[in-house]
Parts: structure tokens; C-alpha cells; sequence
């Protein structure tokens, strides 16, 4: 664990963290959606006759604005841009399929998480590619007293979205105009993993879908747990090291 964070602050020309803050992605880390999205993603995509996308291929798009996903599909099929028309009638049927999909569960442990995070009097502040309002509008009432409208990054607040660090880097001004070292990301896909990389976030990625533990790696990754319950019984001691460590 030392020698990981260690050659974060080497990599990014720190010389301790000063942690204020843990910015949360939403599908996969805080709810159990992801398998509702790739389904609804995949149904919806079969409907409109794409024939090369896959069930696990949106696990790796994960965290990329609705419209960006569309595009990527059609340029790889049809040598185009899905034109407005075309977007709007395609995210509406897969905002109709993920609300019959999505259970609407939590991850586990998801929760002891955040309440860890609180009481150790760091700042929740959500980072999301999600624009899907039966996600958003129950945030409160699923974590309650957490996440305010101004510490929230959704995908109606981003212009380009993960991978890009854009979605972190306005997290971290969310968060109170922060450094880098001044907060983690706890992520669970290679799009936001790699993300939170490029803005110099100390980025934690939690294994709970079905992709290869490497992909999260390979993406940019400075730690990675199997599960949340792993990250859980892991984070008294990380925040520990974290307030402890120096370059």
C-alpha cells in the first residue's frame, strides 16, 4: 500500500496528500446498475439494427455521456454521427428498458463506505456520466444527507465526459476548488479510471462487474479491490496511510 501511494506522489510531484474530499462515480460503485444499463444498452442497439455491439462491450463504455456512446456506435457501423433525431429516439428507448431493468439496489457495502467517509470529516462528492433521472432523484433518499446538487457531476453539467478528466476536474472544484492530492476517486470501470487518472486524482478502482481485473489496471488505476466489501475493510487503514505518507 506504501509503496503504491508513494509512486502516485512521485508520478504526480507531491509530497503528501492533504485529503478533504472522495469523489464517488455513481453505476457500479454506489448502485448495482450496471447490468440494467448493459442490457437496456444492448436491446436498444439490436432494436435500431447495430449488429457488432455486446452485453459486456457497455462495461467498457461505462462512464462516457449517452450521446458519445450513440456516436461511437453509429461511426463504427454506418461511417456517421447519429443526427438529433436519431440520438433523442435512441436514449429514450434506453431510458425506457433501464427503468424496467434497473432493481434500483445498492452495492454493498456502498453505504458503510460513505459513512466511513463522513465521519472521518471528508466531503462526498459525486463524479457521473449518468443522465439517468431514477438514479439521480433517489440519491437522497438512498444516501441520505450525502450528496447536494452543487457536489454532483452528472452528465448534464459535463461537455466531453470520461475518459476525458473533465467529469474529475470539475469533482475537484465541486469539492472546493481542490488539488489533486486533496482528494481520492473511487471508481469501478476503465473509462472513469482512466479519467480520474489524467486529472491527477489518486484513483482507487473497485472490480464489481464482470470485465478483467488488469483492464482497471492497464486504465490507470492506483489500487484495485475484487469488491466493495474488500475496499471497505481496506479504507480505515488507506485513509490512515493516506494522512500518514510522505514523499
Amino acid at each position: 500500500m506504501i509503496d503504491l501511494i508513494k509512486k502516485y506522489l512521485n508520478r504526480n510531484g507531491f509530497d503528501s496528500f492533504d485529503l478533504k474530499a472522495v469523489l464517488f462515480d455513481m453505476d457500479g460503485v454506489l448502485y448495482n446498475s450496471m447490468p440494467a444499463h448493459a442490457q437496456s444498452w444492448q436491446e436498444t442497439m439490436v432494436e435500431f439494427g447495430f449488429e457488432t455491439t455486446s452485453y459486456n462491450e457497455f462495461f467498457m463504455h461505462e462512464g462516457r455521456v449517452a450521446e458519445a456512446t450513440v456516436d461511437m456506435i453509429f461511426e463504427r457501423e454506418r461511417n456517421r454521427k447519429a443526427n438529433a433525431d436519431e440520438q433523442k429516439e435512441i436514449y429514450a428507448r434506453k431510458t425506457e428498458l433501464f427503468q424496467k431493468y434497473n432493481s434500483g439496489k445498492t452495492i454493498e457495502n456502498s453505504h458503510s463506505v460513505i459513512d466511513l467517509v463522513k465521519k472521518r470529516g471528508l466531503l462526498p462528492v459525486l463524479v457521473t456520466g449518468s443522465g439517468q433521472a431514477a438514479l439521480l432523484d433517489k440519491l437522497n433518499d438512498n444516501f441520505p444527507n450525502t450528496f447536494e446538487r452543487n457536489t454532483m457531476v452528472t452528465a448534464f453539467d459535463v461537455k466531453i465526459g470520461k475518459p476525458h478528466p473533465e467529469p474529475f476536474l470539475m469533482g475537484l472544484q465541486k469539492g472546493g476548488n481542490l488539488k489533486p492530492n486533496q482528494a481520492i476517486a473511487i471508481e469501478n470501470a476503465p473509462l472513469g479510471t482512466e479519467a480520474a487518472h489524467k486529472a491527477g486524482v489518486f484513483t482507487i478502482a473497485v472490480n464489481t462487474g464482470p470485465l478483467d481485473t488488469q483492464v482497471l489496471w492497464d486504465s490507470g488505476a492506483d489500487m484495485v479491490f475484487d469488491s466493495m466489501s474488500e475496499f471497505y475493510d481496506t479504507l480505515p487503514q488507506l485513509l490512515d496511510t493516506l494522512a500518514e505518507v510522505k514523499n
